[in-house]
Formats: structure tokens, sequence, C-alpha cells
């Protein structure tokens, strides 16, 4: 699993990073309380999936209570924003990928896998009001 990534972005450009290789329920709070006080926050931004199932739910529910908490907005974006619309693990040989059809579950043996990266502008990414998880299942 890719480690979590926050960022702090300042009229748009990323000023700090912060990573970690721990679950997103143990590393996200620590990072967050370390950077509330040190940064002022006028909003987030989060990739709403697809991936572990876990991480999103737990990233969405933390961020949208502090955003309710703190009266700022948060917005999203899949994260093929953030990967070079690489295919991402989803089970198995299975990943999700990104066409001009949507997102779906397809199998490849041999995926070329960029991992997230944020970016170094916001105005780069696509971010939405939709915020809640994108949860893409495959057919059963």
């Amino acid at each position: 699993m890719p480690p979590l990534q926050v960022g702090v972005y300042e009229n748009g450009s990323l000023i700090d990073l912060k990573t970690s290789e721990d679950k997103t329920s143990e590393a996200l709070p620590k990072i967050m309380d370390e950077l509330l006080d040190e940064f002022d926050c006028e909003g987030l931004y989060f990739v709403r999936g697809p991936g572990s199932f876990m991480a999103i739910k737990v990233s969405y529910i933390f961020l949208k209570t502090l955003c309710i908490g703190l009266d700022i907005p948060l917005l999203a974006c899949d994260g093929f924003e953030v990967n070079v619309n690489s295919p991402i693990p989803a089970f198995g040989k299975m990943y999700f990928v990104k066409s001009k059809d949507g997102i779906e579950t397809m199998k490849i043996e041999n995926a070329n896998i960029s991992n997230a990266v944020l970016p170094n502008r916001l105005d780069s990414v696509n971010f939405t009001k939709d915020t809640e998880p994108l949860y893409v299942l495959p057919a059963i």
C-alpha cells in the first residue's frame, strides 16, 4: 500500500509534505494535529477513491468531521487525478481503471502502476464538491 500523504498548500502551491507508512486511522490524526498547530487551514482536499475501502472511509469521516468543526470546505478528486491515470490495485490481479466510460475493474497480468503523488499546484487537479467516497465494486 502506498504511504499516506498530506500536503500543505499556500496560494495553491505545495509548501509542506508529510508522509506515513502507518495505517490511515493512526497516521492521519497525528499528522493533522501537527499541521493544524503550525498552519491555519482554509479548506481540505482529498482523494475519494477508488482504492482501499478502509483508508477511504477513515479519511472521509475524519476530514468531513474536521471540516464541520472548523467550518471550512471539503473538496475531492478521484485517484486517477494524482497518479497519471495509472491502474489502481483493487484485489489480486484486478485493478481499477478509468476510461471515457468511467471507472471499472479489470484483470491486468502485469500492470504498470504509478503511485499517487501530491500535485505541486492545486489548480492542476479537477477537485469537486462531490466528496462521498468512491466505491467501485466489481460485478458479482
